[in-house]
């Protein structure tokens, strides 16, 4: 069979870079891709959604620096799709909203290639509507003009018409031009547009990152030298600009402006930078463990396979429960096959994950530290002989085996996954964590810490530390963090609350 007949190529848009505005439809082709390539716009969490071994290209553009030609990116979506490849293109955005989208399907079309468009939504739209702008209002804009600020370098004169766009009337939504406002709002004054004309610019609009400057055509370009302001950024123009002092939304949340950095597992970073994002935080995730199965595959095994033999199964985290029916639906079809077992959960993550699977949890201390779970068994009544089987991670405390086979209990361990430290660094939150810096970051295990710090990044004096939990705080302290606060519920929830109320107060926290 021939390979390209096997390839396709899906040309899709991003979004504008909050990652909950992609679509359905992305996230579906991105779980299947052998191939990725993507912009300097897109958001790199897109990333988390890949197959292992997906082959990840980085194609950005931004002013001054190419890493590829758009030639070269042409030439390459070919020879990927016609290799029989399904292959992602993501593009920030909506791919043919200035995205040079129409260019790269005429390539593929031209090679007599299948693919597909996959449209976004565009930064024209969202980035006025997270500053508080409504494009059209049927008091101020029956109309919307798009127009670019950065045209292809090879032209010898501008397509843009100046005099029109000074007499269209409406809004005018401005993509790619920061760097000329300038000369663009000169050549529309000359045209004949209203000097005191309202202008607003969004950076990084969408994002916890986003940043938004008035004016008006007058004096826009002196408040953009004035204050440093830089691209990616989209321009409006027109009287619906005013509306923003009523409709600011989204810069009002109240932890707008912190920036937080997020140090879970890949796969586990999302409820957490979820949350935090809610609450208008600028979230970057920081991977610094992945989750292995264990040293002994074939020993845990054997262990759930008899796991009806036992009388209590005892889960310590979610990843530990969701190894553990991983292995189990393996051999067995019936969930029943489980026996009659008494189930124990350390915390409300655990349990909602064991009642995933139709199963109740018999025993759920109101902490989650193993301590509280033998003083939870210890009201149950003798544990003299019971036979427990408790799924853990490697390398785990040995508090609660050891103070269970005290009480009398057999306590056999089925080490159900290992932690290991996170070597890629597909999103750039590492750089990122180099250059800017952070407000904030947080720890959600003693794993985590660890491997944290084993990357020895430079830490701003200024940095704060949250963690999820006393165990996180010992070993934060045992490794040199000061640890300034500490979440009273020890989960994911509980975590989020005491981030609210560190930088809100505890009163203005519970509104």
């Amino acid at each position: 069979m021939n390979p390209a007949s096997e390839g396709i190529c899906y040309l899709a848009g991003a979004g504008p870079g909050d990652i909950g505005l992609v679509t359905l439809k992305l996230r579906e082709v991105v779980e299947r891709a052998d191939v990725i390539v993507y912009d300097y716009l897109c958001n790199p969490e897109i990333l988390q959604w890949a197959p292992p071994g997906v082959e990840l290209i980085y194609a950005g553009k931004k002013a001054g620096q190419h890493t590829l030609k758009q030639e070269e990116i042409d030439a390459l979506l070919v020879e990927k799709t016609r290799a029989g490849k399904r292959v992602v293109r993501l593009k920030g955005g909506d791919p043919f909203v200035f995205g040079r989208g129409g260019e790269e399907a005429e390539a593929l079309a031209a090679a007599g290639l299948k693919f597909e468009i996959i449209p976004g939504i565009s930064s024209a739209i969202a980035a006025p509507a997270y500053a508080g702008i409504p494009v059209t209002h049927r008091e101020h804009a029956a109309q919307l003009t798009i127009f670019t600020g950065h045209e292809d370098p090879a032209k010898t004169e501008s397509s843009l018409d100046f005099a029109q766009l000074a007499r269209t009337p409406g809004t005018k939504v401005m993509l790619m031009g920061v760097e000329r406002i300038g000369a663009i709002t000169a050549r529309l004054v000359e045209h004949g547009a209203a000097p005191a004309t309202p202008v607003a610019l969004v950076r990084w609009g969408t994002t916890g990152r986003q940043q938004t400057l008035r004016g008006t055509l007058a004096d826009i370009a002196e408040k953009v030298a004035a204050s440093g302001f830089e691209p990616p950024a989209v321009a409006i123009f027109g009287s619906v600009v005013g509306l923003r002092d009523r409709l600011n939304w989204f810069e009002t949340r109240p932890l707008f402006g912190k920036r937080i950095v997020v140090t879970r597992t890949r796969k586990q970073a999302g409820a957490l930078s979820a949350g935090l994002r809610q609450l208008g935080a600028d979230v970057f995730e920081l991977p610094t463990i992945r989750i292995e199965p264990p040293t002994d595959l074939r020993e845990f095994a054997e262990l759930v396979r008899d796991a009806h033999t036992y009388e209590w199964l005892v889960f310590t985290s979610p990843n530990g429960v969701t190894a553990f029916f991983d292995i189990f639906f393996k051999m067995y079809d019936d969930v029943r096959s489980i026996g009659g077992a008494k189930i124990a959960a350390i915390g409300p993550a655990t349990a909602a994950k064991v009642r995933e699977y139709r199963l109740a949890v018999d025993l759920q201390p109101e902490e989650f530290v193993a301590e509280a779970v033998v003083k939870a068994f210890q009201a149950q009544g003798s544990l003299e002989n019971v036979a427990v089987l408790l799924a853990r991670a490697e390398q785990a405390r040995d508090v609660l085996p050891n103070e269970l086979a005290r009480l009398g209990a057999i306590v056999d361990e089925a080490v159900a996954y290992r932690t290991v430290a996170e070597t890629e660094d597909a999103s750039g939150a590492l750089a990122r964590f180099r250059d800017e810096g952070a407000d904030l970051i947080t720890f959600t295990s003693s794993s985590t810490v660890e491997n944290f710090m084993a990357l020895k990044l430079p830490l701003p004096a200024s940095l704060k530390t949250a963690s999820i939990g006393p165990v996180t705080s010992r070993t934060m302290r045992e490794l040199g963090l000061t640890v300034d606060f500490e979440a009273k519920q020890y989960d994911i929830p509980g975590l989020i609350a005491a981030i609210r109320a560190y930088y809100l107060g505890p009163a203005r926290a519970r509104k």
